[in-house]
């Protein structure tokens, strides 16, 4: 009779129920991973307006408030789905808690979210019960970035000494040369010093003075023409503001509207200067910098400045009011036209519908924001002459665009053939 094993058998079954173990936990795991990556996304659309995680903003940090509200209060996740889909509702209905919260936040009543089903707000939970990412000591530190090689100043002062050998070396070589010359008989020094010296056969030749007086006077004509040119042309002009506004974070990672800021650019003559209210619409719930860093630009560089526009505003972000005295920000202006010149923002941004980086350069890659356009009577004229007028969909073109088709004959024209060369246009 043949023998069976059983422990073999026993062996196979524990292996059967550990790998069925293994999967459901790698399939639980699998549907938190989901439900928290879910829930973040739901998060940030619907909740990160007015709270955070890790701290109090507009309203209470939300890290475990399901288990908070658990411990501390014996609340389930039922009162939450009540709460989240119609607070004002528990509210008026006397829940004593809800009460309590509405009455700590100033009598202000939280967003319903009605089209939030349970499983979204089961989702929003877990993203807020998933443990906090575990940040490294160094990250608060500045990354300072090692320069290999030899720098720049180096390398010039390094051709320098380069060329100054070569030339004492083709002096000395040349010196070497006239003595064998000299050695033998193939020069003569007395005759050499006979001849004319070359400035005094310069000087006795009419013509080369002539000549070289000329050319002399009007080099520096040009050279004096260009410098004068130059003044009060501020093109590259990039000043220091007293708050850092980097306009690479908000117009290009961010993709904020340029007019969202500069409304006034819309209706206006002036694009104006954003009132610290509009930043504020924003950093009243955005109180650090989460973006990419640099060596130069580090995290704890935004945040000081983020904190410069509370101290402006008055905002204090612990009471999430205006506590303070506001105090003025001096803005340095950087484009400035001179006060005979007239131009409107309006006139070409609604009307003409000329985009802002026509005139500002790639304004969503600056830093620092610099004068990109040299703004000379030259420049606006040759683009008056060189831009098509758009005229597409523009109803206010469409009466002019038929008389100017009938007068030249073509479908397109440019700003100039519409009267934008003439003096009384930008000087009156």
């Amino acid at each position: 009779m043949k023998k069976v094993n059983h422990r073999n058998s026993i062996s196979r079954i524990l292996g059967i129920a550990l790998a069925l173990m293994l999967a459901f936990s790698t399939s639980l795991f699998a549907q938190d991973e989901a439900a928290v990556k879910a829930g973040k996304g739901l998060f940030n659309a619907n909740c990160a307006a007015c709270h955070k995680l890790d701290k109090a903003s507009t309203g209470p940090m939300l890290r475990n408030i399901e288990q908070r509200l658990a411990d501390e209060e014996g609340l389930d996740r039922e009162w939450l789905y009540s709460w989240i889909k119609n607070s004002s509702a528990m509210i008026k209905s006397g829940d004593a808690y809800a009460v309590k919260v509405y009455e700590a936040n100033g009598k202000k009543a939280m967003t319903a979210f009605p089209q939030l089903k349970n499983e979204d707000i089961d989702n929003i939970l877990a993203y807020t019960a998933a443990e906090p990412p575990v940040k490294s000591g160094d990250d608060k530190k500045s990354v300072q970035v090692v320069e290999s090689g030899f720098s720049n100043q180096m390398v010039l002062w390094a051709l320098i000494v380069l060329f100054g050998l070569l030339a004492l070396g083709l002096f000395l070589v040349n010196k070497t040369l006239r003595k064998f010359a000299v050695a033998n008989g193939t020069l003569n020094l007395e005759e050499e010093t006979k001849g004319t010296p070359i400035w005094k056969a310069f000087a006795q030749n009419q013509f080369l003075v002539i000549i070289t007086t000329i050319f002399f006077l009007l080099g520096s004509a040009y050279f004096a023409y260009g410098y004068l040119m130059q003044v009060g042309v501020d093109q590259g002009y990039q000043p220091i503001q007293p708050i850092h506004f980097s306009h690479k974070i908000h117009a290009g990672d961010n993709k904020i509207e340029c007019k969202y800021c500069h409304s006034s650019a819309r209706v206006s003559k002036h694009s104006g200067i954003p009132s610290l209210n509009i930043c504020m619409n924003c950093h009243m719930n955005i109180g650090e910098y989460n973006g990419e860093t640099s060596a130069k630009y580090s995290k704890d560089f935004y945040d000081k400045e983020i904190q410069k526009i509370y101290e402006a505003t008055g905002w204090d972000p612990a009471e999430q009011a205006y506590v303070n005295e506001p105090k003025p920000v001096k803005w340095v202006r950087i484009h400035n036209l001179p006060d005979f010149v007239y131009f409107n923002h309006s006139q070409h941004v609604s009307v003409a519908g000329v985009d802002c980086q026509k005139c500002h350069g790639e304004i969503e890659a600056m830093e620092i924001v610099e004068q990109h356009a040299p703004l000379t009577m030259g420049w606006c004229i040759n683009c008056h002459r060189d831009t098509d007028v758009n005229v597409k969909g523009n109803a206010y073109y469409e009466k002019i665009h038929e008389q100017l088709k009938e007068k030249y004959g073509v479908e397109s024209f440019k700003a100039s053939q519409m009267g934008a060369l003439e003096c009384g246009k930008c000087h009156y």
